[in-house]
């Protein structure tokens, strides 16, 4: 009787095991969660952070870092918000990693189930600062959401060329954009900058479209040789969204290189709360994506393969790099569990996904 006792108890306690390793989230593992190199203050001195030979490296392309340094300094409770939705992040993939016996984007492991699963369908509010030498047109618009779709569901049609070492961990992120609406208003500002101005009526821009369930892109002249800046979540929501250059959003001669409409692509991912794939510090800093290797600072240009820095090769190719439009593309299986985080239970973008 007492081995058949024991025999039971064993028997629970596997089925206990099993129960717990299959569980979709464990919100309680926190041991699992190490928090010890989140950052949130970098450089907005891209020469601080590049030892890039560029002539284009003179000019930091993304202000997003900036716009966070500055918005951390104005807003004394935004690090310990943005902490928390990183430790939520990290608590969903750690479970998920448990519960399938591998880390994601862990080379030959197959990625777990990302911390949301199902389509996300993102309504898109376009406010367009008018400017009559840099005209944003309905096929503009038309091109980049359809750009935003197909970079988010893994169709960009220069995915083929994505090298063998990497191509295990492209991911299908399987969000669909869709336009929700368009407000224009002139303007003859030549540069708004990095101050939010345009996100203002009272200021000459437009206010935020709800942005608790929609995105809101600005289309405007930003000026300093900037494409395109977003707010990380856990920001205010009258300034939450993303801005774009006028010359740089959709497909666009007037963009040259940069005239593709990875701008949006790459500042939507900073929207989604994901870094800049060089963690913006150097090899001692890191993006918080386990399967993108470390780098020194952004690539520009279109980099050859391998291009080889922190002793691993740079996956160029990302769109949180910074190089030209049509050399950028994918995302990885890590960076897609980041971003699905945020639409999970208690995520700071799960409003867009309520019934």
């Amino acid at each position: 009787m007492k081995k058949l006792i024991l025999s039971f108890a064993a028997l629970a306690l596997i089925v206990v095991a099993c129960q717990n390793n299959n569980d979709e989230a464990i919100p309680n593992q926190e041991a699992a969660v190490d928090m010890s190199d989140f950052y949130v203050y970098t450089s907005s001195d891209v020469s601080d952070v590049s030892a890039k030979s560029s002539a284009d490296a003179k000019n930091d392309k993304c202000a997003s870092m900036k716009v966070l340094n500055q918005q951390l300094r104005d807003n004394p409770g935004l690090e310990n918000r943005m902490f928390q939705i990183e430790k939520h992040t990290r608590t969903l993939i750690a479970a998920k990693g448990a519960a399938n016996k591998g880390k994601p984007g862990g080379g030959t492991t197959p990625p777990p189930p990302t911390p949301y699963v199902g389509k996300v369908t993102i309504p898109v509010i376009i406010n367009i600062l008018e400017d009559a030498a840099h005209p944003v047109t309905p096929d503009h618009i038309t091109s980049q959401i359809a750009i935003l779709n197909d970079d988010f569901n893994n169709s960009n049609p220069n995915t083929s060329s994505v090298p063998a070492e990497f191509a295990d961990l492209v991911a299908n992120n399987n969000i669909t954009f869709v336009l929700a609406g368009v407000n224009r208003k002139a303007s003859t500002k030549s540069a708004w900058g990095t101050n939010d101005s345009m996100k203002s009526a009272s200021q000459g821009g437009i206010n935020a479209t709800d942005a608790s369930t929609y995105l809101n892109i600005w289309v405007c002249e930003i000026g300093g040789g900037i494409l395109g800046y977003a707010q990380f979540p856990g920001g205010s929501l009258a300034t939450d969204g993303v801005v774009i250059g006028s010359d740089f959003f959709g497909e666009n001669a007037a963009g040259t290189v940069y005239g593709h409409g990875r701008t949006a692509t790459h500042e939507i991912g900073h929207w989604l709360n994901l870094r800049h794939i060089w963690g913006d510090g150097r090899c001692r800093q890191d993006d918080f994506v386990d399967d993108t290797p470390g780098s020194d600072g952004p690539n520009y240009g279109c980099p050859s393969y391998p291009t080889v820095n922190c002793q691993s090769n740079d996956m160029t190719m990302n769109y949180m790099d910074y190089v030209y439009d049509d050399c950028m593309y994918m995302f990885s299986n890590g960076q897609d569990d980041r971003m699905r985080a945020i639409f999970a239970s208690g995520g700071s973008r799960e409003s867009f996904v309520l019934p």
